[in-house]
């Protein structure tokens, strides 16, 4: 197994996972529980941190990669309720309705 992501929060390491299962790569979750060792061990072994087999490094350091770059681009506005979006979101937060084309 390999190490892919580590993060101080439980809440980013979530999410890192989250984005790994979206890329239909399977994960383990370490070091969720460690956080009140801290002190008694190094900081860093006490974060959460994500494990994937060795054949899937590349492609869960590919997805997280991904994931961590802002889309660029103008912002759109939906056409349904007029609501100003960033270009990040592909659907409306205020009505759900998907944007039909995004520059």
């Amino acid at each position: 197994m390999k190490r892919v992501f580590r993060a101080g929060s439980l809440i980013q390491v979530a999410h890192a996972r989250n984005v790994l299962l979206s890329a239909g790569i399977q994960s383990e979750l370490r070091n969720q529980y460690l956080a009140g060792a801290l002190g008694d061990l190094p900081m860093l072994e006490t974060w959460p941190q994500l494990y994937v087999e060795d054949a899937d490094e590349q492609a869960a350091l590919r997805a997280l990669a991904r994931a961590a770059t802002v889309p660029s681009g103008a912002s759109w506005t939906c056409e349904l309720c007029g609501e100003v979006l960033e270009p990040q979101f592909t659907s409306c937060w205020r009505c759900g309705s998907t944007a039909s084309s995004i520059p």
